[in-house]
């Protein structure tokens, strides 16, 4: 069973190259972004609750996010793996997943980080706001503010990985299928 966590800023690509390696590698994409999306078009109470953090650009509590994950794993037992993007964000996200994973007899195989620029994710989010309809993806302050937000409570997941020989850095800049390219040698290597 692979299972991979997909890692980097907001606009870092994430979504796109998880749809390229979900065919390649016959896995399931858990987006906890659209989770949040699903649980917030359909006005759900948790849908609410995560909309009012998601619009301030801070990060859902975990323990609604890891409801959340938890549920989508089990709704899947057929799988030969998983590939985890926008989660886990902090470390005691990371612990949990791998609680979770534990339980069902595998574990993380790798987390590999997508490495933008600053510049180059507002540029990609304010591009995507264009069509989104997200007025997240519009709003440059509200973009910067999810990017240093990133920076400091993510980057220690990154480490935590790191302290177990899991963690794997990939240039995100360059065509969608040179990326993808980087991403396959990595995981082909595991």
């Amino acid at each position: 069973m692979i299972n991979l966590v997909l890692f980097g800023p907001p606009g870092s690509g994430k979504g796109t190259q998880a749809d390229k390696l979900v065919n390649k590698y016959n896995l399931i994409h858990i987006s906890t972004g659209d989770l949040f999306r699903h649980e917030m078009g359909n006005n759900t109470p948790l849908g609410q609750k995560a909309k009012s953090y998601i619009a301030k650009g801070e990060l859902v509590p975990d323990e609604v996010t890891i409801g959340m994950l938890r549920n989508k794993v089990e709704a899947h037992p057929e799988a030969q793996g998983f590939i985890f993007d926008g989660f886990p964000r902090t470390i005691n996200q990371a612990q949990a997943l791998d609680d979770l994973l534990n339980e069902k007899d595998t574990s993380v195989s790798a987390l590999i980080a997508l490495q933008v620029d600053d510049e180059e994710i507002v540029a990609r989010i304010k591009l995507r706001g264009v069509t989104s309809g997200r007025p997240d993806d519009s709003d440059e302050s509200i973009i910067r503010n999810r990017i240093e937000v990133y920076k400091s409570e993510t980057t220690p997941v990154f480490d935590y990985y790191e302290e177990q020989g899991k963690s794997h850095q990939v240039n995100g800049i360059g065509s969608i299928s040179g990326i993808f390219e980087r991403l396959t040698k990595v995981i082909d290597a595991l």
